[in-house]
């Protein structure tokens, strides 16, 4: 892999090798609506990571369709040129992931291994090296590699009734079933956790109006979106995006 021309790269499990991404989201920051305070966030710690200063590995977490895997497309596009490369893996490729991380330890660049939409069914064994890669066991981990994931879950892992009804309470104490413990502790492993909620009908059209800056009838624009949303259940910049290209990226307000 020759990381001077590639920027990111996918892990393929079959072949057991990364393979470049040629065709990249051309996602910019100035594209983003409604997540300024998450970017900054992000940005700073990527800035400090790039920069060789104390960072976090950084968990996104929340409502579908509101950026969250879209601000590491556009994080990508703004630090390449500083030596920043992005290499995806899925959720069931974890277990190779001790693999990855040792071929991008010794190579010039700052890299972010994205997992995207990731969560753990009981059962399930990869998150264990997942943890490692993020502290460390007896190897710590490189210092040019963070984790970067997202997830529609804040502890990645899945919650039960049975687990709060095996916690107890000794001597006023609260002490949590083992099975909590265990999904905190992964999300804890996580310096950086970023929440993301359901937009409100305001934060969806202004992210409509990013994409109609030029909007002949804004009224009915906003008319049209929000009977567009209306019919999917869901308002996010998804969605937005959804209805832009709906239009092919002409102005609806103009139709009779």
């Amino acid at each position: 892999m020759d990381w001077n021309q590639v920027h990111a790269a996918i892990w393929r499990r079959y072949n057991r090798t990364l393979r470049p991404i040629r065709r990249l989201d051309s996602l910019r920051r100035g594209d983003l609506q409604g997540v300024e305070r998450q970017w900054q966030l992000l940005a700073d710690n990527t800035q400090r990571f790039i920069a060789g200063e104390p960072s976090n590995n950084a968990l996104l977490w929340g409502a579908r369709g509101t950026g969250k895997s879209s601000l590491i497309k556009a994080l990508l596009n703004e630090y390449a040129g500083q030596g920043l490369r992005i290499v995806e893996m899925d959720r069931d490729d974890l277990i190779h992931l001790p693999e990855v991380v040792d071929e991008l330890e010794n190579e010039p660049f700052r890299f972010i291994v994205y997992c995207d939409d990731l969560a753990f069914s009981a059962g399930e064994s990869g998150y264990r090296a997942l943890k490692s890669a993020l502290e460390g066991s007896l190897e710590m981990p490189p210092e040019n590699v963070k984790i970067y994931a997202t997830s529609n879950r804040r502890h990645l892992l899945p919650e039960r009734m049975a687990d709060n009804v095996a916690s107890k309470m000794v001597e006023d104490e609260l002490h949590p079933a083992e099975a909590i413990e265990e999904q905190v502790s992964l999300a804890d492993r996580f310096g950086l956790q970023l929440s993301f909620y359901p937009f409100s009908q305001d934060r969806y059209l202004e992210a409509v109006d990013a994409l109609y800056p030029q909007a002949n009838d804004r009224h009915r624009l906003h008319i049209l979106a929000v009977r567009f949303a209306t019919e999917r259940g869901v308002r996010n910049g998804r969605t937005a995006a959804q209805f832009y290209r709906a239009n092919g990226g002409s102005d609806p307000s103009t139709d009779s």
